[in-house]
This record gives C-alpha cells, sequence and structure tokens, in this order.
C-alpha cells in the first residue's frame, strides 16, 4: 500500500507535466501484455486511474505469442508489451508499431523454482540437466510458441540436451502462469519460469539462468501505429519508463516483483 501511494503521488506530479493536450471525457485504452506482468501491471493500472479517471485501462495478459497472434488477426491494442524482442520485432517489421515509441522496459530473469518443500532436493541448473537424462524427474516448461518456452529451449541447449528424448521427463504450459501453477500446486517437481512469476506465486528459486545459458531476457514496448489512442498511450509508456526509470517510486515497484527496468 505504502509503494502504491507513493507512485500514485509520483503518477500525479507527471500526468501533470505530461498532460499537453485536451483529453476526451472517456477514453479506453487496451494494453496487451505479457502474462508475467499481469499483477505489477495491475498495480499501475490502479494508480493511474486514480488520477486520470477520465482514461479506463483495459489489459489482456496472455503468452506473448497469442498476443502477437491476437494483435495480428485485428484485435483492439493500444500498447503492447512482450516478454521477448522476437515477438515484437515481427511487428516492427511489418510496419506496425507507431514510429519512435519502441522501448526496452525491462529485464527479467529465467529461473528454476520448486514447490513447497522441494520434495526432489533439486538445488540448480546443473543437477536439473542430470535428472532429466536419467528420467528422475517431471519438469514443467513452456510451449515452444512463448517466451519463456523459448528461454527453455536455449537451456536445454547449452546443456546438449534433445527435447524430444525427453517428452516423459516434461510437462507443458500455454503460458508462463500455467508453468507455474504447475509448481504451485506440486503436479511437478520443478518448473523453468521468470522470477516476478515465482516471486508473485511465493515459490522457491533454487536457481538463475545466466546470459550465456539462454540470453538476456528483455521486455520491450511500443504503441501500436494503427491505435486509436496515441497520445494516452505514450502518456502511459512514458510513465512505466518512469523518465527512463529516474522515478525512484516506478523503479521500485518494478524492483519489489522481481524485474530490473532498463535505463
Amino acid at each position: 500500500m505504502k509503494k502504491l501511494l507513493s507512485f500514485t503521488l509520483a503518477l500525479a506530479a507527471l500526468l501533470t507535466l505530461t498532460a499537453c493536450a485536451p483529453k476526451p471525457e472517456e477514453t479506453e485504452l487496451h494494453i496487451f501484455a505479457a502474462a508475467s506482468m499481469t499483477e505489477v501491471l495491475d498495480e499501475f493500472i490502479e494508480a493511474y486511474s486514480a488520477v486520470d479517471p477520465h482514461v479506463t485501462i483495459i489489459p489482456t495478459s496472455d503468452s506473448s505469442g497469442t498476443l502477437l497472434t491476437q494483435i495480428q488477426e485485428g484485435a483492439d491494442c493500444d500498447l503492447f508489451i512482450s516478454a521477448s524482442p522476437k515477438q515484437m520485432d515481427v511487428l516492427d517489421e511489418a510496419g506496425s508499431l507507431l514510429e519512435g515509441t519502441r522501448v526496452d522496459l525491462l529485464e527479467n530473469k529465467v529461473t528454476l523454482a520448486v514447490p513447497q518443500g522441494n520434495p526432489k532436493g533439486i538445488e540448480s541448473f546443473d543437477q536439473l540437466a542430470r535428472l532429466l537424462e536419467s528420467g528422475d524427474v517431471l519438469l514443467a516448461v513452456g510451449n515452444s510458441d512463448v517466451p519463456v518456452g523459448q528461454y527453455t529451449q536455449k537451456i536445454f541447449a547449452y546443456y546438449g540436451l534433445d527435447e524430444a528424448s525427453l517428452a516423459g521427463a516434461l510437462t507443458y504450459g500455454s503460458n508462463v502462469k500455467e508453468v507455474t501453477t504447475q509448481v504451485s500446486e506440486g503436479t511437478v517437481d520443478c518448473g523453468i519460469i521468470y522470477a516476478t512469476d515465482a516471486f508473485s506465486a511465493g515459490l522457491t528459486v533454487v536457481d538463475s539462468a545466466t546470459e550465456e545459458m539462454c540470453g538476456q531476457v528483455i521486455y520491450p514496448a511500443a504503441v501500436l501505429a494503427g491505435s486509436k489512442h496515441p497520445e494516452e498511450a505514450r502518456a502511459f509508456l512514458d510513465l512505466l519508463r518512469g523518465n527512463s526509470t529516474r522515478d525512484d517510486a516506478v523503479r521500485k515497484m518494478f524492483e519489489a516483483v522481481g524485474f530490473s527496468p532498463i535505463r
């Protein structure tokens, strides 16, 4: 509550500075964001609505791949936040982004999380690789069309693991929240999820993947070229950036759940 109040006050000040044009009485702003941003984005929306009630923000959270498909099929979307540059690149190459609005907003970490009590005693990705090869573990991962699954495939490649041969040791989720739920419910021995989702679910993280293992986990954001409310979308994106994270309240809200704002 304290950090939300702090952000609300900072937000009110920022809106005063960015309010440079007359605003409509009511605007619906559609934001498509990776599922791993659900909780923190809800906090920002709550604070935003308290100081700028003329804007109703309608969030849609799912895997970045699913959101990309919906955008390509014509869904109303003003602002897109992806869990990987790959999906944003597709829109960029198609000329679907509003020029000059794409930014690298956040960095996350890919982690190895375990259920309460860690029944299998899993301690690291190195150990996980050995257990997968011997068939002595059940691991939850994301599908290959979602970013967390794509980062997982890079980790498998790093360890020289053939995913097809691991079929009996793997279960899948269509987005990172589904993978997280499997770990939380203890239906698997461990799961590969983002640090932010492990934090939100109260799960124990036993290891984090290095950049060498899966690359950086960058969340780009951009206003869509077809946005019906580009100025409001730009303003909300600017607020998420916190003036390039110089705003302490914005930075702390992201860091509190495991994100690292990109300056």
